[in-house]
């Protein structure tokens, strides 16, 4: 799809996607903290510009804002709330990107970004299917919208947690619609509904007041950096099971129905492996198929080990103190304060003697199951098979949306995932993209199911 053979309004809007993506709102730095507002108020402009009402910013102290934005003029039909998030992911490795990760380049039929599918290309999908049906239908819309586009979903979501704990009325509504998701494959319509919570935290290891010469103290001084390395080796085994007393007390298995609706999916694991995880082996659980071990149990992973020296050149020292980033993904029904609390105490037993070891948590999520029979899942899933030709499937998701576990927590709806990213679109990596054929087809279909929930 050359972008000279678009339509006009086609191109139009992915000349504002483009404006979009050139706004290098990365919500973990500080120093783009001005280009996160950027990102904020181009959000706000283009849901002015659609004809939403009470578009505004919501501010809280040391928070990157929320937008909000409603149309509420269609009587006894449903309310509809669209979740985005406007910010992304750092961009390193800088140097493996093919082109600039916050110029925009179209090469095929694919738009290269950082945020092009993550989610900037998918929010901006709900927004101009809103703004699709305005235009057609002077000014109104078949259903009641509210849109709560978030800015740090890349870096915690303290802001839009407290907010929707808040009971704030301005989030009444009947369902959600959250496009941050992906096709099970290329051309396959897919609704997710299942995710993996989270734990997010750091592992801090001490073992002197100072790092220490290696030649003097060397063989009596305990070493940070070798504890940390014990620590993280008792907290999983070789066969990847978690090493964590009562870690899967709680974990509940997949119905039976699930597991074959999984077992049709068009997935061929050595090419999986080969072209998709691009490893020489997978891990994990032993007797459990990929589907099961990346979609329906826990994980603990290591994230990055900091501590002694790693610059150029030689300085033999014995670390002091070394720093663990780790996570742990949840499924249901794991809750997140028991499993920290797990995590916390399995890491002060793995300290080693001489060591101090203690976890801190940073943030965390709960697992979500939504229910597959909810007729708002249902006529989505109706919508999808009509704008792509196949029949839509259902699947979970390894990774964690937050605001999904929140929604259902304190607004009591269900989220109705409806993913257009594909699984090689390089999430948090270089030379992120969005297939555009999809982006154009999720305008269609979130339009259409608007339409459909309003008829």
């Amino acid at each position: 799809m050359a972008s000279d053979s678009l339509h006009v309004t086609d191109q139009a809007a992915l000349e504002e996607l483009k404006a979009f993506l050139r706004i290098p709102s990365i919500s973990t730095l500080p120093e783009h903290a001005d280009q996160v507002r950027l990102a904020a108020n181009f959000v706000r402009d283009r849901l002015t510009a659609a004809g939403m009402q009470n578009v505004e910013l919501i501010e809280a102290p040391g928070r990157h804002p929320l937008v909000y934005a409603d149309w509420l003029h269609a009587p006894g039909k449903p309310t509809i709330l669209f979740y985005g998030h406007y910010d992304v992911q750092p961009v390193d490795p800088l140097d493996e990107w093919l082109s600039p990760p916050f110029e925009p380049t179209v090469r095929g039929e694919n738009i290269y970004a950082r945020g092009a599918t993550d989610d900037k290309g998918q929010t901006y999908i709900q927004i101009k299917a809103v703004e699709r049906l305005m235009q057609s239908n002077q000014g109104k819309l078949p259903v009641n919208v509210r849109f709560l586009i978030e800015g740090e979903e890349e870096s915690g979501g303290e802001h839009i947690e407290a907010f929707v704990a808040s009971g704030d009325k301005r989030l009444q509504a009947d369902a959600a619609i959250i496009c941050d998701t992906e096709m099970f494959a290329p051309e396959l319509p897919t609704l997710c509904v299942g995710l993996r919570g989270i734990i997010y935290g750091e592992i801090h290891v001490e073992t002197a007041a100072t790092d220490l010469h290696s030649g003097v103290y060397g063989g009596a001084a305990p070493n940070a950096i070798q504890a940390a390395a014990e620590v993280i080796a008792a907290l999983k085994d070789r066969d990847g099971r978690i090493a964590v007393a009562g870690i899967y007390d709680r974990v509940t298995k997949p119905s039976d129905k699930e597991v074959a609706a999984w077992a049709r999916l068009p997935f061929d694991e050595n090419e999986y492996r080969e072209k998709e995880v691009k490893v020489s082996a997978l891990t994990g659980e032993p007797g459990l198929d990929v589907f099961e071990r990346t979609w329906a149990r826990p994980t603990f992973e290591v994230h990055g080990i900091r501590g002694g020296f790693v610059g150029e050149g030689a300085k033999t020292v014995i670390p002091a103190r070394a720093v663990i980033k780790v996570s742990m993904r949840l499924v249901p029904d794991q809750r997140p304060e028991e499993i920290a609390a797990l995590l916390s105490e399995a890491v002060r037993k793995a300290a080693p003697r001489g060591a101090r070891a203690e976890f801190k948590l940073l943030h965390s999520a709960p697992p979500s199951l939504v229910d597959p029979d909810s007729p708002f899942l249902t006529k989505a899933a109706e919508v999808m098979t009509e704008v792509f030709g196949r029949e839509t499937v259902y699947i979970r998701s390894g990774g964690s949306i937050p605001i999904v576990g929140t929604f259902n927590q304190h607004l009591g709806i269900p989220s109705v995932m409806m993913g257009f990213g594909l699984p090689d679109d390089n999430l948090h990596a270089p030379n992120e993209k969005f297939y555009l054929p999809n982006f154009f087809r999720g305008i269609d279909a979130v339009a259409c199911y608007l339409t459909r929930l309003g008829s």
